[in-house]
């Protein structure tokens, strides 16, 4: 450790987003960055604690006192080095991670000012691209083996990266146009520009990964076509069913799950055309998002790009506790408690304990939303929680309403010995950093399996 008394003099200071009136206008990424001996002397407070909570709370094992502490004392390639050899992407967790890692700081115990983790990664990352000490592997030595992975999301990529690495002769089957997954088309670009995808992708391109693209690949042909084909099989498709909701009138036009939104205007932005009867937009629209997670903030801070009139974002679950601390998860675990984030900053009115009752429109358009508030109840059973009507039904004025309430867990049918499954297609619906570790323990069982 550099500076053992750093934490004592230095305060936390995060790189900000760029000014409202600013990033609202463009899908440019909002977030800021500091100057490189800004970044040292957040790095600097890291205190090397003996019992590193950061470590144990990371789902990649992330070693951030080592990489910390090379970055503080300006050895930029030692810090990538360190941290590349527990996360394969650091410049995507670098980006979107909630960073449970900052959660479980020490400092965030002491005085609720962790050191800055994730905007240190990304730092790092950038810095060893820009630098060159990012080079693709050639000395590679194939084992003679085949292996298939089925989808390019964070875990797809994961598992293929270390594969690949090991020896394997590793093809990617996406059944979209380019890799990513939810990466690419769930994430908007104000959050990760695609362009950091891309010199990813073509990275493990020159390491040797083949990709096949428009290749939807149904869990019935595995045992037909590609089990025998290869020694092993990956099934790294995602969560790609959202959450309905059942509700009167959800056949209005202008009812959408929140993907639709998200993919199409990503897809927009790298040159896409659609129709005027296909395309999805806010503009000039009372925009209403069903749905209190981080899909839901993507979509208010899309309505506002795209020039909508308001946004209203509802959820059927209590408000979150507010202020750092959360009594039912103390430290070191995640607390929930209520997120602000940036898209929220830039203006929506957020409503909790609210239930959808109806779909409201005229001449087949969708005109309004019939809600009501509610409460819940412990259940004298145990178990979910009984919801109980409290306010009287209202209408909240929507021509557009998007549903963000999450994604449903797959079956899988019963697979040879040679088909494994990683990230949220094993898991449900969870974070990127936890899709990556998935894919990253994946690949080791099935070289395991081979071996």
């Amino acid at each position: 450790m550099g500076n053992p008394k750093a934490f004592l003099d230095i305060h936390r200071q995060e790189a900000g987003y760029r000014p409202i009136h600013d990033r609202i206008h463009d899908f440019g990424e909002v977030e800021q960055t500091l100057s490189t001996r800004e970044r040292k002397l957040q790095a600097s407070r890291c205190m090397d604690c003996g019992v590193p909570f950061c470590h144990w709370a990371c789902p990649l094992g992330n070693k951030a006192p080592e990489w910390n502490d090379a970055l503080y004392k300006g050895d930029w390639e030692l810090a990538y080095r360190l941290l590349n050899s527990t996360n394969p992407f650091p410049e995507f967790t670098g980006r979107i991670c909630p960073a449970l890692c900052e959660k479980a700081c020490v400092l965030n115990r002491f005085n609720h000012e962790p050191t800055t983790n994730r905007e240190d990664e990304c730092a790092i990352t950038e810095a060893a691209f820009r630098e060159g000490y990012i080079q693709p592997h050639t000395d590679i030595v194939r084992n003679g083996k085949k292996v298939a992975v089925i989808g390019a999301g964070p875990a797809g990529l994961a598992a293929a990266n270390d594969l690949n690495l090991m020896g394997y002769s590793v093809t990617v089957f996406e059944k979209n146009e380019s890799a990513g997954g939810l990466l690419r088309y769930g994430i908007p670009n104000f959050k990760l520009n695609k362009a950091i995808i891309d010199r990813r992708i073509a990275l493990l391109e020159q390491e040797g990964i083949e990709f096949r693209y428009g290749a939807a690949i149904e869990s019935a042909a595995l045992s037909q076509q590609l089990s025998p084909e290869y020694d092993a099989v990956v099934i790294a498709t995602g969560t790609p069913t959202a959450r309905d909701l059942k509700a009167p009138g959800r056949e209005l036009k202008g009812v959408h799950f929140a993907l639709e939104l998200l993919s199409q205007q990503n897809r927009v932005l790298a040159g896409m055309e659609f129709t005027k009867d296909e395309r999805i937009t806010a503009k000039g629209k009372d925009v209403l998002v069903i749905g209190g997670g981080d899909t839901g903030s993507d979509c208010i801070g899309t309505a506002h790009r795209q020039g909508c009139k308001s946004v209203t974002q509802i959820e059927i679950m209590p408000k979150p506790v507010e202020g750092p601390e959360d009594p039912q998860n103390p430290w070191p675990n995640w607390p929930r408690t209520l997120k602000t984030t940036s898209s929220h900053e830039e203006g929506c009115t957020r409503r909790w304990n609210i239930n959808t009752l109806e779909f409201l429109g005229e001449n087949g358009k969708l005109t309004g939303v019939k809600v009501q508030e509610i409460d819940w109840k412990p259940n004298p059973e145990g178990g979910r929680p009984i919801m109980v009507e409290k306010g009287k039904p209202e209408v909240i004025k929507a021509e557009l309403v998007l549903l963000a309430m999450g994604f449903l867990k797959p079956d899988h049918p019963q697979y040879p010995d040679n088909v494994f499954v990683c990230g949220d297609a094993a898991n449900g619906a969870s974070l990127v950093v936890r899709a990556l570790a998935s894919g990253r323990q994946t690949a080791q069982k099935v070289n395991d399996y081979l071996k």
